[in-house]
C-alpha cells in the first residue's frame, strides 16, 4: 500500500493512502485534510503551497516558471516550497513526507 507523511498546521502527522496519477494536492485534500486547492489544480493560485522533506525535496522534477510565478505570490516560502498540484505521486515518491504550509 503506497503512503505519503503529512504534516498538518498544527504539527500532527498523518499517513494518508496515496494513489499513482493524482497529484499530492488532491490525495491531501481527498483525505480532508485543510488544504484549499482554490483553483482546482490549475497552477493559478498557490492554496496547495506545501513543504517537501529536504529529503525528497531532489527526488523530485524541477517546478517550472508557471509554479515558480505563484510561489512568488505565496506567504512563507521556503526553498523546499511546492505546489502540491504540480506533483504527481508515483510509486517512487512512496512514503514522501510533506508539511502544509501557514494559510
Amino acid at each position: 500500500m503506497k503512503k505519503i507523511i503529512v504534516k498538518n498546521r498544527e504539527g500532527n502527522n498523518k499517513e494518508i493512502i496515496a494513489e499513482s496519477g493524482l497529484t499530492l494536492m488532491e490525495i491531501i485534500r481527498d483525505a480532508g485534510m485543510e488544504i484549499e486547492a482554490a483553483c482546482g489544480g490549475c497552477c493559478a493560485c498557490a492554496t496547495c503551497h506545501i513543504y517537501i522533506d529536504k529529503e525528497w525535496l531532489s527526488k523530485l522534477p524541477k517546478s517550472d516558471d508557471d509554479e515558480e510565478s505563484m510561489l512568488d505570490q505565496a506567504f512563507n516560502v521556503k526553498e523546499n516550497s511546492r505546489l502540491g498540484c504540480q506533483i504527481e505521486f508515483d510509486d517512487y515518491l512512496n512514503g514522501i513526507k510533506v508539511e502544509i504550509a501557514p494559510e
